[in-house]
Order: C-alpha cells, then sequence, then structure tokens
C-alpha cells in the first residue's frame, strides 16, 4: 500500500546535546505547523541516516545521534506520526544489516530507503551489502522499500527500472529545484511498467545558503548542465525577498504536481529545510499543501 504521507525531514542532533535537543525539534514542529495552520497533517519524519562524506562539505559533520535514538526520544512528542529514515547499506554485511533493519522495523519505521556509499566511493566498493541487493534481500522484513531518485542524473531512467526491477516500492527524489522530474517520469512510463510510489522532495532556501552553500553543495553534479541550472535558481532563492522566494518555490511546486499528478504514480511529499526548521519554511510548505497534497 503506498504511504500516501508528508514527511518532515528531521537531522539527528549532535550527540553532545543528545535528547534535550531532539525533545526541543519535536516540540518546534508541533508549534510551526500549528502556526503555519498544518497542524496534524505531517505523517512521517524521514531521519536521514548521515555518515562522513567529502573533506568540502560546507557544514562539518559531527557524530550525530543513532536514527533509531533520535526517534525513540521525538516518536512520543510527535502523536499520530509515523518514521522513515535512509539507512546505508554498504558498511554491513548481510548478517548485521538483517538486525540493523529489524531494529529499525521494532522502533516504528514505515519505510527504509537504502543508500550507497558517499561520493569519495565507487558503486560496490565498501565491503557490505549494495542497495540493490538490499532491496531483494530484505523484501520480507521491509514493506515499504524505498531508493533515492535523482531526476537529472546521467541513466538515471535505467538506474531506476533496475530498482523496482529489484524490488524498489518507492523512490524519494533529491531536492527539487527544476521541474526535470516531469519529463523523467512521463518517460519513465514509455519504457517500464512500475509504477512505484514517489515521494517529491522540496527544500527551503533561506539566505543563509549565499554565504554557505550547503544546498548547492547537496545537489552537485559538475559538468551537469541541468544541475547547474537548478545551482543557478538556488542562489536565485537564496538572495530574493521573502515573498518574492515564496512564490518562485510555489510556482515551481504547482509545475511540478501539475506534470506528474495524472501519470499513474502514487505520490507523496517530502519537505525539507537544510538548515533547520524555521516558521519561513513552514510558512512556504502550507502554501503548498493548500494547493495539492496527498489523498488521506
Amino acid at each position: 500500500m503506498p504511504l500516501n504521507t508528508i514527511a518532515l525531514e528531521l537531522v539527528p542532533p549532535n550527540t553532545d546535546r543528545g535528547a534535550k535537543q531532539a525533545r526541543e525539534e519535536a516540540h518546534k514542529v508541533l508549534q510551526l505547523s500549528a502556526q503555519a495552520g498544518i497542524a496534524g497533517r505531517i505523517g512521517h519524519v524521514m531521519i536521514p541516516g548521515l555518515i562522513p562524506e567529502d573533506d568540502d562539505r560546507p557544514v562539518e559533520m559531527h557524530p550525530k545521534l543513532d536514527v533509531s535514538d533520535f526517534w525513540s526520544v521525538i516518536g512520543p512528542e510527535l502523536p499520530g506520526v509515523r518514521g522513515l529514515c535512509t539507512q546505508v547499506t554498504a558498511f554491513l554485511d548481510e548478517s548485521a544489516l538483517r538486525t540493523r533493519l529489524s531494529g529499525l522495523r521494532q522502533a516504528g519505521f514505515d519505510g527504509i530507503i537504502f543508500v550507497g556509499v558517499p561520493r569519495t566511493l565507487n558503486d560496490g566498493e565498501g565491503g557490505g551489502v549494495a542497495p540493490t541487493d538490499a532491496l531483494s534481500k530484505f523484501d520480507d522484513l521491509v514493506d515499504n522499500r524505498g531508493v533515492i531518485l535523482i531526476p537529472t542524473r546521467d541513466a538515471e531512467q535505467d538506474r531506476f527500472a533496475f530498482k523496482c526491477e529489484r524490488g524498489a516500492t518507492f523512490g524519494m527524489t533529491q531536492l527539487l529545484y527544476s521541474d526535470a522530474i516531469v519529463g523523467f517520469l512521463r518517460n519513465f512510463t514509455q519504457v517500464s511498467d512500475h509504477r512505484p510510489e514517489v515521494l517529491l522532495s522540496f527544500g527551503f532556501v533561506p539566505k543563509m545558503e549565499s554565504k554557505v552553500g550547503l544546498i548547492d553543495w547537496l545537489i552537485q553534479d559538475p559538468g551537469n548542465e541541468a544541475v547547474a541550472a537548478e545551482q543557478d535558481f538556488v542562489r536565485t532563492l537564496a538572495a530574493g525577498e521573502p515573498d518574492a522566494k515564496r512564490r518562485q518555490l510555489l510556482d515551481l511546486y504547482k509545475r511540478v504536481i501539475d506534470g506528474v499528478a495524472e501519470l499513474g504514480f502514487p505520490l507523496s511529499l517530502h519537505f525539507e529545510a537544510p538548515y533547520g526548521i524555521s516558521k519561513p519554511a513552514f510558512d512556504t510548505f502550507a502554501e503548498m499543501l493548500a494547493y495539492w497534497s496527498p489523498p488521506a
């Protein structure tokens, strides 16, 4: 069954800030949701399982609370909200990964997105289970098995079709700063009979992005003109005034929704504020939901 959800991404706090900050984050979600008029609309929290990546990451990585530990703190504070998470598979052997996934399921995660090695490594490196193998190996354990979908990536049509063949039930897109996903999914309907659920990811861009460049780094793909155009759009948003920024993000959202709504894919939403949740972010997400939201 499709998730049919609105998922909000929350990054676990640094370990030195622990449970106190985790609870504060959950309370902030409730407060901002109420202020934006979307109380009770968030169905899932999506918690990324972060690992150290490239040395050039604009925001330094510090040790984080484990996904399951973070969820054990915030879950009771968010009535009616369930969990989604990402799990890097490439550094765990099959036995260890099965134990890990069993623990996540028992903790209340409805869906798990299998992700691969960081950009410093090549596919197949890591010594553990490849994400595409995990999709089939653990279909008895995880009902909702997700993958990352990057519509601007070279050869992504074939890559996504292969993941569906291996057992992916949904794809969560990279942050969308163009409507490239529309053409991608339209073309996918012509080459594949698979219609997995798609979690469409939209991210708020604060003014701080102009100085830090975290979103620019997250979506980078050197030499890819389509991504370069998205990076330009992100820079425009970061430099823009709040009202203009909200209009531009809402216009993008409408183009994406209007373009994919009739293609036959179950649709959910994934909202992200890479610099931390805030009132402007929630106000923007609320305007998006006023235009379209997943069926209850």
